[in-house]
């Protein structure tokens, strides 16, 4: 059985228990799947300050794994370059799994994301790995990471509005949606929208077969 660490960076448990619950029915049968809570980090990672914070917890829990595979389940890629050189293990940031996904699917995309703090952590992470070219912007709807959990609906409303807009300017690109908290709005948002929406989790868990 191919065990996978599904690392949440953030300390809200909620949070770790409901984007893995997504994450796992993405998956073959014969993954086992350990949802694991960075306790030392803040409750929501929004910008380079919580993300700074986040990444000791998330490297402890790499080095002290013994796992097949580990996600990290932050939109950021938080400590995700460190992690790679402290594992043989695949290690996917939700981030960059989304990416590849975006540029396999319709060949450019834009992100909408939660605050504004949040875009340039993910602009910068989409020039290092490279997709800079095919990426027509990153967005901020306005929505904290947390609301997400706590007001899903209201949240999901105010991110279909922009989605509306972000169709209109281009209508053939991806959208990537920049956050781990939205694989739980994804399957509502897609029906109401033509463009793609690429939820980050479910990118992560079909990398899985392919790297392990």
């Amino acid at each position: 059985m191919t065990r996978v660490a599904f690392i949440n960076p953030n300390s809200t448990i909620a949070m770790t228990t409901s984007c893995a619950r997504s994450f796992v029915a993405q998956l073959p049968e014969d993954y086992h799947v350990e949802a694991i809570t960075n306790h030392q980090a803040p409750a929501a990672i929004q910008g380079p300050e919580d993300g700074d914070a986040a990444v000791p917890g998330v490297l402890d829990i790499i080095a002290n794994g013994n796992f097949d595979a580990y996600v990290i389940a932050c939109f950021d890629d938080t400590g995700l370059a460190e992690a790679r050189t402290i594992t043989q293990k695949p290690v996917i940031g939700i981030g960059q799994a989304s990416f590849h996904l975006a540029a396999l699917s319709s060949g450019r995309f834009s992100v909408l994301t939660t605050l504004a703090v949040s875009v340039p952590v993910i602009a910068g992470n989409i020039e290092a790995q490279g997709f800079g070219q095919i990426c027509d912007g990153v967005y901020a709807s306005g929505v904290p990471v947390l609301d997400l959990e706590t007001t899903p609906d209201k949240s999901r409303e105010i991110i279909s509005s922009h989605l509306q807009k972000m169709a209109v300017e281009n209508p053939s690109n991806a959208v990537v949606l920049g956050c781990a908290g939205m694989t739980n709005i994804w399957n509502k948002l897609q029906p109401d929208h033509q463009i793609t929406l690429i939820d980050p989790v479910a990118a992560a868990a079909k990398l899985i077969p392919i790297l392990v």
